[in-house]
């Protein structure tokens, strides 16, 4: 009779990198998917989590590639399986851990894309319509201001609450003019908050208190029902803003977080000011906006050095 994968060791994994590592919902989601795509290989192959081997590994991450899966998606169903193993490891359900000496496939790695300086201000800056100045435009600006003015991750967005109280994951201090967040890892920070963002921020809190809808409880931004706007909603909402500023280019919030990263460094050069604005662990992550601002700098060097530009023949 074939082995099979224990599925209750999925489920003790995914409660310890909820509970302990505590990661976002999303990565949990992603998890999730990567450990049933690992247990259905190993159903297939007739093992059980302690019977898979190196060579194992080595075949499902290229069946994988084949597939057409991204190496950047390979790479982290790998790094989701290593790490159930070394849980495991941990837990002394395995005595070889056969995911540590798999390498992912190489990928380029992509320069974050970020908005240019007119870009950004010009969505700041958009005025809707007569028409369409409702509440939730009111609350469209608000978010803009603080994704570009303060950098925030839409996680981070969404989960602030309009003042502090003992179980919020982020609010705003309006006195001390500071956004407190929860970040990735469960790491606190406190960015500035921008006279334009808290101008925002106030027409948007008056413009709540109007609205006529029940709302859910200390939430910032709402829905349209009055609960806690979804991230999906959210989106789908800067991209109309973006597309009613003029941007021709898709706008999501992640961009807006890459636009306060670069043009800081641009204005500033001080990448270390720059890691503690974004809640970055490491200053490698950082780095990459350096090569984004190696990218503006040279654009400005061929635009405008004699040496630089071609002569006409």
């Amino acid at each position: 009779m074939s082995a099979a994968p224990d599925d209750s060791l999925i489920v003790r994994y995914l409660d310890h990198v909820r509970v302990e590592k505590r990661l976002s919902a999303r990565t949990q989601a992603l998890y999730a998917r990567h450990l049933q795509v690992l247990r259905e290989q190993c159903q297939q192959a007739g093992l059980a989590w302690d019977q898979v081997r190196e060579a194992h590994v080595r075949r499902w991450a290229a069946e994988l590639r084949a597939r057409g899966l991204h190496p950047r998606s390979v790479a982290l169903a790998l790094s989701c399986w290593r790490g159930f193993y070394t849980w495991q490891g941990r837990q002394g359900l395995i005595r070889q851990h056969p995911v540590q000496g798999v390498r992912a496939p190489k990928a380029a790695k992509p320069l974050p894309k970020a908005l240019a300086v007119e870009e950004a201000l010009r969505l700041a800056g958009h005025a809707p319509d007569a028409a369409a100045s409702d509440w939730q435009a009111v609350q469209d600006r608000c978010m803009v201001e603080l994704l570009y003015g303060s950098g925030l991750r839409i996680a981070e967005l969404l989960g602030l609450d309009r003042r502090y109280h003992p179980q919020a994951r982020g609010w705003i201090d309006r006195a001390a003019a500071e956004v407190h967040v929860c970040g990735k890892g469960g790491k606190w920070r406190a960015v500035p908050l921008g006279s334009a963002a808290a101008q925002a921020l106030d027409e948007w809190l008056t413009a709540r208190a109007q609205m006529g809808l029940p709302v859910d409880g200390e939430a910032l931004f709402l829905g349209a029902r009055g609960q806690r706007l979804t991230p999906q909603v959210a989106r789908r909402r800067l991209q109309t803003w973006a597309l009613a500023a003029g941007l021709p280019n898709r706008v999501h919030p992640h961009m807006l977080r890459h636009s306060f990263a670069t043009h800081i460094l641009q204005s500033s050069a001080d990448l270390r000011a720059v890691q503690e604005l974004l809640g970055h662990a490491h200053i490698g992550t950082t780095q990459v906006y350096t090569r984004l601002d190696f990218q503006h700098l040279s654009r400005v060097y061929e635009a405008a050095h004699p040496r630089a530009r071609r002569t006409a023949k």
